[in-house]
């Protein structure tokens, strides 16, 4: 395991010593600032200022990245499996309340969610590893990805796990202090005991201010307070095999927010239309965005173009499935797609082809300070900042 941490650090640091960032050659209304930070196996990603200097740093898998030199640092030992890191995504969080950010991250075959604590200005500079502690074993395998959010309104995020298994159980762990002598620790919800699936987005879908949770196989209505104090209701209006996230949106602005979906291991990225209630759940009606891209497994919201409305960012996830799923060999990619609410249109707009691919997650932070949002990404094509140029020279 430590010869497998060397060697990847070395790597690290002889990547991201190369040279000048290069300028994308990307077809797109917008131009970017590449720079390459990493080649590994990792999949995660968040952004955070970790030394506390006021500037945006990067954390990913097994480093993180000081701005502005973006040099690899160690953060923490993971194992590789099976063509994978085992990690499945990246949480910038303060967990101890110090004013120090840590890094939360859970693994897609073992049951342990753990916490990364920040050592501290001096440590982190002497390139020291981040102590490494449990919040939970949640008992459950078979995790496809993770997220955090705000499910009851307390402005303190919750943990959500999704499983590839369909008819594994849905929770929600909640950030507490109940571990022993009052250490952090994450205390479960039972959404629902059976209906999971591979995908999972929030988002208020019924438009009652309460946030719904979405799986693979459907989603679990919001009771509304005390939040998980009440069953949630399941809806099973689909079986899909989903990205994480899929994200909840009003496309049409008609004031519903629907569904935008991708397949996170074949082609289709599509948009599912809220009709409104019908039966007792709600009605979606289909629409196709884009059918050439394969493992769509992330999507993102952001203001790159900075005029107030979001674009929606993914790309192709490399070697998902390690080849075998559909369109595997396909050139990796990653874009954005302007999104026009009155024509409810995607209009689409390359970043990189052929270089660079997504992983578990997207980010978007202005992290050189210029008043645009950049890009972070990590995949199995390597861990990169795609920095924000502006409008690209006509």
């Amino acid at each position: 395991m430590i010869r497998n941490f060397l060697c990847t650090l070395l790597i690290a640091l002889a990547i991201a010593s190369v040279g000048c960032p290069i300028l994308s050659a990307a077809d797109a209304s917008l131009s970017w600032k590449v720079i390459p930070l990493a080649v590994d196996a990792n999949e995660g990603i968040d952004v955070a200022d970790f030394d506390g200097d006021g500037k945006l740093d990067i954390c990913a898998g097994r480093f993180w990245y000081r701005n502005p030199e973006f040099r690899a640092q160690p953060v923490r030992s993971i194992d590789d499996f099976n063509g994978y890191v085992e990690s499945n995504g990246d949480f910038a969080y303060d967990v101890n309340k110090d004013g120090k950010m840590d890094i939360i991250a859970g693994s897609f075959i073992p049951s342990t969610v753990h916490w990364y604590e920040n050592p501290g200005k001096e440590k982190l500079r002497l390139g020291q590893l981040w102590k490494e502690h449990l919040l939970v074993d949640t008992k459950a395998s078979q995790n496809e990805g993770q997220l955090m959010a705000d499910i009851n309104g307390d402005g303190i995020p919750e943990w959500l796990v999704n499983s590839w298994g369909k008819d594994t159980p849905f929770y929600v762990w909640s950030l507490s202090s109940t571990g022993p002598d009052g250490a952090p620790s994450l205390s479960k919800h039972v959404i629902g005991e059976r209906g999971n699936g591979h995908g999972m987005g929030v988002g208020d879908i019924t438009g009652d201010g309460h946030v719904d949770l979405l799986t693979g196989n459907g989603w679990y209505e919001n009771p509304g307070p005390p939040y998980f104090g009440k069953p949630w209701r399941y809806h099973k209006d689909w079986t899909v095999h989903g990205a994480v996230p899929m994200l909840v949106f009003d496309v049409n602005n008609d004031g519903k927010n629907d569904i935008i979906y991708a397949a996170g291991h074949e082609y289709g990225l599509s948009w599912w239309e809220n009709k409104g209630n019908k039966d007792g759940t709600v009605e979606f009606e289909r629409h196709e965005i884009d059918k050439s891209i394969s493992q769509q497994h992330a999507l993102h919201l952001a203001d790159l173009t900075g005029d107030g409305k979001p674009e929606l960012i993914t790309g192709k996830r490399y070697f998902a499935h390690n080849g075998r799923d559909a369109g595997a060999k396909d050139p990796i990619e990653i874009c954005y797609f302007v999104i026009d609410t009155q024509r409810a249109s995607f209009e689409k707009h390359t970043i990189s082809k052929g270089r660079i691919g997504i992983g578990l997650q997207i980010r978007t932070a202005d992290i050189n300070a210029d008043g645009k949002l950049d890009i972070a990404v990590a995949g199995k094509s390597g861990t990169y900042i795609l920095l924000n140029q502006g409008p690209a020279a006509k």
